[in-house]
């Protein structure tokens, strides 16, 4: 570490004022606060300063998110693995390093299994680091401000949320919607209205639906190397074409057919998107965001209000048409992408309420609409999504009503003594 910050201030003049590099200089204080504490001083009227700056609360959910990235890499390699010993045939080049390495494709071998996975995630979250990140250089560069790391956390999320087979060039496509609609028309980091992974997400969802929906996308087998009759269909997918919805338990019957326990679920050995499909990875990334501070419990607690009064009320009305009804709340927390989008969407601090109560309300709302959607739209049965979005568009209402809800009481309170 010394030599690297040797190697900084060295090149440090070169990055200020009237030196040759002066334009580049949000690169060089990226990189260098980055690796190093800062080393400024507060000028001006004394104020408070906490120890945990942005850099650290990202990093924070970066560390958060190892869990999931883990079961990403090995769930993504697992499935492949099981399509493969039935019949199908490993791709081209990921195929070709496979055999060179002499990992093998057995679904038993749990390094067979995150290696074959990682060939998958790694070139995602690569096209996903190079060209969101030369976007966020830019536009620190055009508006002559420090690189913000809000994108070290966008660029982390936004693989978890892909299917295995996204082609990269849709990847490099949606996180350029993602950054430059999503966050930098609005000003940058801290000014966004919407999650910006998730406008990634749903750009692609809505602009390409064949590479990103339906049951031939979420194990990492192409469809041209896939075997006929082979499906990898996702838990929730799988319910929503219940051939035979009237039947007593049809999303029971779904499940089984499929070899799925709730222990799979729970774990996250199912197809679906890459880092989605664990709720104890979820559960272990909350344990910590919650701990640190960083994650809102209000809005975690909250949204498991809402999911189950929601799901217990469908659970109470019932259907013989639509299976996704009958789907009790245990198990609706452990299929598509809840406990992703509860821990590490739904509580991006840009995006949601600043007020407790605001973000409690927030939460139970996201909770309803995200069962709600999948529920009544078998056509989309994964609604969490939708509903961050569409919440992200309440919380400064939200926020003002928590305040103005303050405003009363304390006036109501001075006025009685």
């Amino acid at each position: 570490m010394k030599f690297l910050r040797e190697l900084h201030d060295k090149f440090e003049p070169l990055f200020h004022k009237g030196g040759k590099l002066e334009k580049l200089y949000p690169m060089y204080e990226a990189h260098d606060t980055l690796l190093f504490t800062p080393g400024q001083v507060t000028r001006g009227a004394s104020h408070v300063r906490d120890t945990l700056d942005l850099k650290r609360l990202m990093v924070t959910v970066v560390f958060a998110l190892i869990p999931c990235i883990l079961v990403a890499m090995y769930n993504t390699g697992y499935q492949a693995n099981i399509a493969l010993a039935d019949g199908a045939s490993a791709e081209s080049w990921r195929g070709w390093v496979m055999d060179v390495l002499g990992f093998g494709y057995s679904a038993t071998n749990p390094l067979a299994c995150v290696f074959h996975g990682a060939l998958y995630y790694l070139p995602v979250l690569l096209v996903t680091f190079i060209v969101g990140g030369h976007i966020e250089v830019a536009f620190a560069i055009i508006r002559r401000h420090e690189v913000n790391e809000g994108f070290l956390v966008t660029g982390m999320l936004f693989p978890l949320i892909l299917p295995p087979t996204i082609p990269l060039w849709q990847v490099a496509l949606g996180i350029s919607f993602g950054v430059i609609l999503g966050k930098e028309v609005f000003g940058g980091t801290g000014m966004n209205i919407f999650n910006p992974a998730l406008m990634a997400r749903a750009f692609l969802f809505f602009a390409y639906p064949a590479q990103i929906s339906g049951d031939k996308v979420w194990t990492a087998v192409t469809e041209a190397n896939q075997i006929d009759g082979y499906s990898g269909a996702t838990a929730l997918g799988r319910i929503a074409g219940s051939l035979d919805p009237s039947a007593p338990d049809a999303w029971r019957s779904a499940l089984d057919g499929m070899g799925v326990s709730w222990l799979d679920a729970f774990l996250g050995t199912i197809p679906g998107s890459m880092g989605e499909t664990s709720a104890l990875a979820c559960l272990l990334g909350a344990a910590l965001l919650i701990l640190t501070g960083i994650g809102s419990w209000r809005i975690m607690a909250g949204g498991v209000i809402g999911s189950l009064a929601i799901t217990l009320l469908l659970n109470a009305v019932g259907s013989e048409t639509n299976a996704l009804m009958n789907v009790p709340f245990h198990w609706q927390v452990v299929l598509g992408g809840w406990a992703f989008g509860l821990v590490f969407m739904a509580t991006d601090p840009v995006s949601a309420p600043y007020t407790d109560r605001g973000r409690f309300i927030y939460g139970i709302f996201i909770g309803i609409f995200a069962i709600l959607i999948r529920v009544v739209n078998p056509a989309y049965p994964e609604g969490m999504m939708l509903a961050i979005l569409f919440m992200n568009m309440f919380s400064p209402l939200l926020d003002w009503m928590a305040k103005r809800s303050n405003i009363k009481r304390r006036l109501a309170r001075y006025a009685a003594v």
